[in-house]
């Protein structure tokens, strides 16, 4: 198979979707990699390094769609990307399809079959967006600790506090591998942590090994009782394939003290709070009800050589699987590639993205006769 990675091209996001290594393994197996030039410069992957691996590097995002049969990328296509797939075309990246209509339909419309790493789920996990999500929650109780210090608008809160004064509160609503992650840096810090969960199940675990964190049930009543002594709070709600949840409205902000701050893990599949819209890394914050709102929706994309290699950890295996196999024959070797197609020939196959849009959805393993 020919595949083809081409340079990101959303703001300020400088991650690659293949190492040098992951394309020698490719090259290995006897297909052909084209790697647009300079697409590994934002992860510190120079062109020579993929040229020693095997790689074909052409000039442009127009060389690497005109001849590519399987498109890698990172995040989900622009505009521009999206008008160069053909139905021949096999696209496997993040989409977050549920937060984005236009894209969705127009991804459709394309004819090619879109795969999405955040669906694809193994054993009740999502292994291809764990490690972003890893990321993702650490990233987020350093961002918002950062943005508590007073000159850049917070309350002035140091998280960690020092002896003879309290240290700063956070809240992670959700208890998943963003949370998880959110809540062990935050108390690393220092700080004192409570994880918000419906999981029963998930909380035990939690309060066995999240030593010094807190564990309360999820409900409406007591996110709002905590609101007003928090100075920090951590989205990190997942519905996989699906618009995250407005578990915060405005009026439950209004609750929040002043310069308090609110990351949004969340943002990439629609936020967690009604005030929530993405931002990028140049301009990451904006103020609402006094609170200010970190709502970056690449947050990996800061620390893209860390998150380039984890991506790769993961995705090695079912990219190689689809370049052998193509997307039917995956699906029959490992069933669960089938969760990751959200759309084929001009077709949408994923539910929850469906139920988001009111769009009608047909069966993957129909169209591809697996």
């Amino acid at each position: 198979m020919i595949i083809g990675i081409p340079k990101e091209i959303k703001a300020q996001e400088h991650r690659i979707a293949m190492i040098p290594g992951t394309v020698g393994e490719l090259v290995k197996h006897g297909h052909r990699v084209l790697v647009e030039a300079g697409a590994g410069i934002g992860s510190s992957y120079p062109d020579e390094q993929y040229l020693a691996m095997g790689a074909e590097i052409v000039p442009d995002a127009d060389a690497v769609f005109s001849t590519a049969e399987m498109i890698v990328k990172v995040k989900e296509p622009q505009p521009e990307e999206v008008a160069r797939l053909k139905p021949h075309h096999i696209l496997f990246t993040y989409l977050h399809l549920a937060a984005a209509k236009t894209l969705t339909e127009s991804l459709v419309a394309s004819g090619c079959t879109a795969l999405a790493y955040e669906t694809l789920e193994v054993n009740r996990r999502l292994p291809l967006l764990e490690p972003m999500s890893e990321i993702a929650g650490r990233m987020s109780a350093i961002v918002g600790s950062y943005h508590l210090a007073k000159h850049n608008g917070g309350r002035g809160t140091l998280l960690g506090g020092v002896p003879g004064v309290a240290p700063g509160r956070v809240v992670v609503i959700g208890g998943g591998t963003a949370g998880v992650n959110a809540a062990r840096v935050a108390t690393g810090i220092g700080a004192d942590v409570t994880i918000l969960e419906v999981d029963f199940e998930r909380m035990r675990f939690l309060d066995i090994t999240m030593t010094g964190t807190h564990t309360v049930y999820s409900s409406e009543a007591n996110l709002a009782e905590m609101l007003p002594r928090v100075d920090l709070v951590i989205g990190a709600v997942l519905v996989p394939g699906a618009k995250a949840p407005k578990l915060i409205t405005r009026d439950m902000l209004r609750l929040m003290q002043p310069g308090s701050v609110f990351v949004d893990i969340a943002v990439d599949q629609g936020g967690c709070a009604e005030t929530t819209r993405p931002t990028t890394h140049q301009a990451p914050t904006y103020v609402e009800e006094d609170v200010i709102h970190y709502c970056v929706a690449n947050m990996p994309g800061a620390y893209a050589r860390t998150a380039t290699q984890a991506l790769n950890n993961t995705t090695q295996r079912w990219i190689a699987l689809i370049a052998d196999h193509g997307v039917a024959g995956a699906c029959r070797i490992r069933k669960e590639v089938l969760g990751a197609v959200n759309c084929t020939a001009g077709q949408l196959t994923c539910a929850p993205v469906g139920e988001a849009h009111s769009l009608p959805v047909s069966s993957a393993a129909e169209i591809l006769g697996v």
